[in-house]
């Protein structure tokens, strides 16, 4: 059964997905993973999107080739599948493998507005 959070935050997470697919087919490739990170910000708090992001990272690695982003997400995986749930989450994070999976960052505004609303804070 899938979390409160993760049900308000789906279209949100759906969004940025294919806005990074269209950006992708267009070759369009750095923004492509630019919308993957969008992705990750919004649904880090849910295991199931927080997992699953990772997951489209990382057959974005293995299709461009980029050995450093596919060993980083392989481990983000792992941490993805088991610190979730308890809360162990660096707010803002990106998912990248060009950043420390432990580094917090300031949310964009609208980032920020998403999460909440997902939450039921406003």
């Amino acid at each position: 059964m899938l979390s409160r959070f993760t049900r308000n935050i789906t279209s949100s997470v759906q969004s940025e997905l294919a806005l990074s697919e269209s950006n992708e087919a267009a070759g369009r490739f750095k923004t492509a993973f630019k919308h993957l990170e969008n992705a990750h910000v919004l649904g880090q708090s849910s295991t199931w999107w927080h997992v699953r992001v990772h997951w489209l990272m990382l057959r974005w690695a293995l299709r461009h080739k980029d050995v450093g982003e596919c060993l980083g997400q392989l481990v983000r995986i792992v941490g993805a599948a088991t610190k979730t749930a308890i809360g162990l989450v660096p707010v803002g994070n990106t998912g990248g493998a060009d950043i420390s999976p432990f580094k917090r960052l300031p949310l964009t505004p609208e980032h920020q507005t998403a999460i909440e609303k997902a939450q039921g804070v406003q």
